[in-house]
């Protein structure tokens, strides 16, 4: 019987028992090294919180200039729509009443339709009537078929030209739904920038956001004031002045909010020039101009893919509308990397 007694399991004791703990051990520091935060993200200082905000308020103002001109064309191809489906309803009118004429000379026709045209001349009292009445007849049926033909046709061509605005505003209205949905993941990011920003210490933020808004002219920073260079280019520094404070709004061209383009836009309206609604336009408007020539007025452009705007007031200073919470403000134009200028008038 003690041959069959099953014999008794002694925990590892030995090199084998030092052996099994240091495995169980280092499984269970795995484990809890999974366990913690595996992704949390690492510390900032706040260099680098300045580099991602920049980066993330970049992005968004490529946003929102593309957005600017997807929302242009989207409203010219309506304009377009509007004006197709106006121009088929008079077509249309004019085609129902070339048919309602059409439609009493079928009648008429037709009353007397039964008597062969020999048979009509031969009964007629007044022949030679007849036969002018005739031809004439023959002549406005042509002249009528002609007529229903050529508005038939305008009529096609109309319905195709409306379907392709039919389609082209559909395309345009999905390329904005898709910016917007671009703007949304941009928002999305600015927030976690702005939670990072809040982060940091209130001397910290300060000298994130510089000087701030200014509410009046700066002093130039090298030589004497610089002048306008002309009355357009004075009134529409005016205008960006008295702009300041204003708030930065997605898309926005006044006269209570502005995004950058929309505030340059605007200024130079108030000169009586009229500017194309986006950056990437904007440079092109007027004359390019080297950096050395800048005077008052002249539209400053920066980042490498001409993604934000704002108007040169001199003294090395712009008046711009920053990014999303921050108000129209006065900034040095060497706050960012400098892309190109161009001269309106």
């Amino acid at each position: 019987m003690a041959a069959h007694r099953k014999r008794k399991q002694r925990p590892f004791t030995g090199p084998a028992g030092r052996t099994a703990v240091i495995l169980a051990l280092a499984g269970a520091a795995t484990v809890a090294a999974f366990d913690g935060p595996a992704d949390a993200e690492p510390r900032l200082t706040p260099a680098q919180v300045k580099a991602k905000v920049d980066k993330l308020y970049e992005q968004a103002e490529a946003a929102t200039e593309r957005y600017n001109g997807a929302k242009e064309k989207a409203n010219a191809a309506l304009a377009s729509l509007t004006e197709l489906r106006d121009e088929a309803t008079r077509r249309t009118e004019r085609l129902n009443t070339s048919r309602d004429a059409l439609g009493a000379i079928a009648t008429e026709h037709y009353r007397s339709g039964g008597l062969d045209p020999a048979v009509q001349l031969a009964l007629s009292s007044r022949p030679e009537r007849y036969l002018e009445g005739a031809a004439l007849a023959e002549r406005a049926g042509a002249r009528q078929a002609d007529t229903i033909s050529r508005i038939r046709k305008e009529l096609a061509e109309i319905t195709e030209l409306r379907t392709r605005a039919d389609d082209e505003l559909a395309d345009l209205k999905a390329r904005q739904a898709e910016l917007a949905r671009h703007k949304s993941t941009v928002q999305r990011k600015l927030d976690d920038a702005q939670r990072l920003l809040d982060r940091l210490t209130a001397r910290q933020r300060a000298q994130y956001a510089g000087q701030g808004p200014l509410t009046g002219p700066a002093a130039p920073t090298t030589g004497g004031p610089v002048q306008a260079s002309g009355s357009r280019a004075a009134a529409a520094v005016a205008f960006a002045y008295g702009a300041i404070g204003k708030p930065y709004a997605w898309g926005a061209t006044g006269p209570g909010s502005f995004d950058c383009s929309g505030l340059t836009q605007a200024a130079w309206r108030s000169a009586g020039v009229s500017l194309p609604r986006t950056t990437y336009t904007q440079i092109n408007a007027g004359r390019r101009i080297g950096r050395s020539q800048l005077a008052p007025g002249d539209l400053v452009f920066f980042f490498s893919g001409i993604s934000h705007v704002g108007l040169y007031v001199g003294g090395g200073q712009m008046i711009h509308a920053p990014r999303p919470g921050a108000a129209v403000r006065m900034a040095p134009i060497d706050q960012m990397p400098f892309a190109g200028a161009s001269r309106p008038v």
